[in-house]
């Protein structure tokens, strides 16, 4: 019963018969913070929808990572759906961030909801929109950014994906994330710091 209240109230915005068949045809799971969800090369066998929490999704070259984006409650993983339609390996890692619950949908599922609901097209859509654009910023900012704006960038999606303009973050996170070194971060924070760009407290840090 819990498990199908936090379901209607992350979906609410789809149809109703839907939500209904979410309900019947899913499966809800709850899943520890810094859990490996999918990993590249992986196959994908059944689409995942957070319904709260927060997962991110990264590419990881050697002991480096990229962040592409995250996954916030009622909003789906586009290149999971991707790869779960075209039977094919897994481009991407995914890690949940925080404890979190998901409904995991099998993959004849998820093509039956794409004919039948279109809501459940509409929603996958509009992911694949704003995750798009997410990756683009990303690409322009690696291709053609500072890695002081690039930081500014991160803490900034960082702030609005918490819900806080406080951030508790280890700076060798930051590099991870980043693609970067935290001998590299540290000495960018404390730039940033001293330009007043970012004001660092005991709760953690903020970007003015």
């Amino acid at each position: 019963m819990e498990d199908e209240v936090r379901l209607r109230k992350a979906m609410a915005g789809l149809d109703a018969a839907l939500i209904d068949a979410m309900i019947a045809k899913g499966r809800c799971v709850e899943v520890p913070a810094k859990v490996e969800l999918l990993h590249e090369g992986g196959y994908v066998k059944e689409l995942p929808v957070v319904l709260d929490g927060l997962v991110r999704v990264y590419i990881g070259h050697e002991e480096k990572e990229l962040l592409l984006y995250h996954i916030r409650p009622a909003e789906s993983c586009v290149m999971s759906f991707s790869a779960l339609l075209g039977r094919s390996p897994s481009r991407i890692n995914a890690v949940t961030e925080r404890p979190s619950h998901l409904l995991l949908v099998p993959e004849v599922e998820v093509r039956g909801w794409l004919r039948d609901h279109p809501s459940f097209a509409d929603l996958m859509f509009k992911l694949y929109d704003e995750r798009y654009a997410d990756m683009l910023r990303t690409v322009e900012q690696v291709a053609f950014g500072d890695l002081p704006t690039r930081l500014l960038d991160h803490l900034h999606r960082m702030a609005g994906v918490n819900g806080s303009e406080w951030l508790d973050v280890r700076h060798s996170k930051l590099a991870q994330e980043l693609g970067s070194a935290r001998e590299v971060i540290t000495r960018t924070l404390k730039k940033l710091e001293r330009d007043g760009r970012v004001e660092v407290g005991e709760h953690g840090l903020r970007v003015r």
